[in-house]
């Protein structure tokens, strides 16, 4: 019942600080393949479950009960563990945002920041800054987490904002404050992390687990749990056991 609230909340929050001007509602509908099936209206976005890098579309949604078995299995395979202290923790220790040259991460020193990189992977109808082949200055996005499609500007550059779908803070509490400073910057810069979707569901999230913070378009949240824990088994990060549970009762464990 707490998150069921929650959700009300954040979607009030949602139409306040987005309005009908930026955003319309895409009217696609779910997929029904085992994982792979898009759900986005230009048909684009890839499941989880066969993105491993990160590195293909957007995230689609998981609805067949194959598809949710292999999400579970995938889930409980990741380890548990109390969240440590907060202590210490700031967005530097990850490196200056969106870096080109972070280590053993795709699209690394390609010439791009990885906000542009992120926004030209998601994005149809892209177009760029004159004379730059990589700053987006406007396009259009699915966003996986509300089921809209939002027509970006760079003017307006906060419509649209990257989200760390394992939170930095969360990472720093749960180990990353032991890290090189090398293998922070890869976990912040990793495609598999990051997500473009709605600045003010971004803002809202904070460094919450999925325990305590879901997307609010219930269609992906099986979805947004396995990419959780894709990245989550990638650099050996814990999460608690709560936000276990949770990932695995969206896809139906």
């Amino acid at each position: 019942m707490r998150f069921a609230k929650s959700s009300v909340v954040v979607l009030a929050a949602v139409s306040l600080l987005t309005g009908c001007k930026d955003v319309a509602v895409d009217g696609a509908s779910p997929g029904s393949g085992s994982g792979a099936g898009p759900t986005t209206s230009d048909g684009r976005a890839v499941s989880p479950l066969d993105n491993a890098k990160g590195t293909k579309v957007g995230l689609a949604a998981i609805t067949s009960d194959a598809g949710k078995s292999q999400a579970r299995a995938l889930i409980k395979r990741v380890t548990t563990k109390g969240r440590g202290p907060k202590t210490g923790y700031s967005r530097d220790e990850f490196g200056y945002a969106w870096m080109d040259s972070a280590p053993n991460v795709p699209y690394a020193h390609n010439g791009c920041d990885t906000r542009n990189d992120l926004i030209k992977r998601d994005g149809v109808e892209v177009h760029y800054r004159s004379g730059s082949k990589c700053v987006v200055s406007s396009m259009t996005l699915h966003d996986p987490y509300t089921g809209r499609t939002v027509h970006w500007t760079k003017s307006h550059a906060t419509t649209i904002q990257i989200d760390h779908v394992m939170p930095l803070s969360y990472d720093w509490q749960m180990g990353a404050a032991r890290w090189t400073k090398e293998k922070r910057e890869g976990i912040a810069n990793d495609p598999l992390n990051l997500l473009p979707v709605d600045g003010s569901l971004n803002a809202s999230k904070g460094d919450s687990g999925p325990a305590s913070w879901l997307p609010p378009n219930k269609n992906i949240r099986c979805s947004y749990s396995v990419r959780f824990a894709q990245v989550s088994l990638k650099y050996e990060l814990p999460v608690t056991a709560a936000d276990k549970q949770m990932m695995l009762t969206q896809c139906g464990g």
